[in-house]
C-alpha cells in the first residue's frame, strides 16, 4: 500500500476529490494553510495500491490545472510506503 499526501490549493480540492472518488480512490480531506500569506490549502490523504499509484498521480496532474503562475505550484505530492493498513 502507498499513501499519497497531496497538498492542493483549496480552489482545486472539489474537482480533485470528485475525480478521485469517481475513479474508486478513497480520499480523506484535511483543511490546512501555509505558504505566503497563509493561503488556503487542503491536504488530501489517498491510500492506493502500488499498481494504481501512477493512475492517481496522473489524475492529480490533470485536475490541478491550469498551471500556476511562475514560481507557484498547484499541488505538492508526497508518496509514502504504508506497509500496514486496516479498517477498524
Amino acid at each position: 500500500m502507498k499513501l499519497i499526501v497531496a497538498i492542493v490549493k483549496d480552489s482545486d480540492d472539489a474537482a480533485v476529490i470528485t475525480e478521485l472518488v469517481s475513479q474508486g480512490f478513497r480520499v480523506t480531506r484535511v483543511a490546512s494553510s501555509g505558504g505566503f500569506l497563509r493561503r488556503g490549502n487542503v491536504t488530501l490523504l489517498i491510500g492506493v495500491e502500488p499498481e494504481r499509484l501512477q493512475t492517481a498521480i496522473d489524475l492529480l496532474h490533470e485536475e490541478c490545472c491550469p498551471p500556476a503562475e511562475a514560481g507557484q505550484y498547484r499541488a505538492t505530492l508526497f508518496v509514502l510506503d504504508a506497509p500496514f493498513f486496516e479498517h477498524v
